[in-house]
């Protein structure tokens, strides 16, 4: 079979297209064709080895796993012996944040890992940008207390993590003040946000009207330049570590001083985010943002263009 490889971290130009032996399913596991994946920021941090303690889990010198892809949608065409959760032409999705080699033709997953049957019609590709995204958002919602009529500012919003939180924070009836670039506006007027903010031309951090979070999907702002933004009691987060780690530490420091808090999203219980995810696209309340397709032969170019920073939403890789 066909899979996308690379024995060291290194950026997109390490990885090649191999012809790899086809996996077997052990007992406890199913193989799956897979249909759909994508290339993220999970998989760009996986590929270069960085931030550096992404090599904890992901092996310290070299990668543990040497076919890339942290998602998939696919289809089950073979079963362990102790399988019963899942059956043979089951449509499934799911997702691992350390890898789980989906860059591929054909991968095994362990029957109670972070996977579910696909909603009800949604394609591959619509299942598959459904959910690396949207686990960190739902990481950032199900931290705080939401109630409706809160608002929210959210920079990054037509990032894959930034287009779920907005339609997640609609969803639940909050007023969004949406920040991207001059391309994606009317995007995330059409998701539903209630003020837009151009960065290329307009700095957001100078708007007078105070919020009861801030969002940063994208991690290129601050805290000290988002406080103002906040009223009393008020709460920052971010997706990323911040300029030296600052997040997790200020997330420390504020629970006892000031009343603004820092809140570090660690995400986690990925089986909780897509039971919200499916149930929130049963309802009719998230559609996913979808930007390019590759094929796996052209999945350099995916990397690239990901790390470009240009992406709207999600890039998908087809194996269909």
């Amino acid at each position: 079979m066909k899979a996308a490889v690379r024995r060291r971290y290194g950026s997109f130009d390490a990885l090649t297209i191999e012809q790899v032996v086809k996996p077997s399913p052990r007992d406890n596991e199913v193989l799956i064709k897979v249909c759909a994946s994508t290339v993220n920021r999970t998989d760009c941090a996986i590929l270069t080895g960085k931030p550096y303690i992404m090599r904890l889990f992901t092996g310290f010198l070299k990668p543990k796993l040497p076919i890339t892809g942290t998602d998939f949608a696919g289809i089950v065409v073979d079963v362990g012996k102790n399988v019963k959760t899942f059956k043979l032409s089951d449509k499934v999705w799911g997702f691992n944040d350390l890898g789980l080699s989906s860059h591929a033709e054909y991968m095994v997953f362990p029957e109670d890992g972070p996977m579910a049957l696909m909603p009800e019609n949604f394609t591959y590709g619509q299942a598959a940008a459904s959910i690396e995204g949207a686990h960190y958002a739902y990481n950032f919602i199900n931290k705080i207390n939401l109630m409706a009529g809160n608002k929210v500012l959210l920079n990054g919003a037509t990032g894959a993590i930034g287009s779920a939180l907005l339609q997640m924070l609609k969803y639940y009836d909050i007023y969004v003040t949406a920040v991207c670039s001059t391309k994606g506006l009317q995007m995330i007027r059409d998701l539903g946000a209630d003020k837009v903010y151009d960065y290329t031309g307009e700095d957001f951090t100078k708007d007078e009207e105070k919020y009861d979070f801030v969002f940063d999907a994208v991690g290129k702002s601050t805290f000290a330049k988002c406080k103002p933004l906040l009223k009393q009691g008020g709460v920052y987060i971010s997706s990323e570590l911040g300029p030296m780690a600052q997040n997790p530490l200020l997330a420390l420091t504020t629970k006892v001083t000031g009343d603004k808090k820092v809140i570090f999203p660690v995400p986690s219980d990925i089986k909780a985010s897509i039971r919200f995810m499916k149930q929130l696209i049963n309802k009719g309340g998230f559609k996913p943002l979808i930007d390019r397709t590759y094929p796996l032969d052209r999945i350099s170019e995916a990397y690239s263009y990901v790390a470009s920073g240009e992406k709207k939403g999600n890039v998908l890789v087809s194996l269909e």
